[in-house]
């Protein structure tokens, strides 16, 4: 009886484990521009390099310059 009760502790303890999961929230559109126009204006904020143009910030990646929030 009690190797009983001790085996249900232990299952009962292994089935409320943390089970972290990692949460990704991607924005549902994306505009890559892969070429900038003539007339952009790089811009310095805290650092970090910014293309402007159009009243838009931009930032450089892989795929081409993407609108960016500053």
């Amino acid at each position: 009886m009690k190797t009983f009760i001790t085996l249900l502790l232990a299952i009962g303890l292994l089935s409320f484990n943390s089970c972290a999961r990692r949460v990704v929230v991607t924005p549902s559109t994306v505009t890559v521009v892969k070429t900038p126009p003539k007339h952009y204006k790089v811009v310095r904020l805290k650092g970090k390099r910014y293309y402007f143009w159009n009243g838009k910030h931009y930032k450089k990646t892989r795929r081409g310059y993407v609108v960016v929030r500053v």
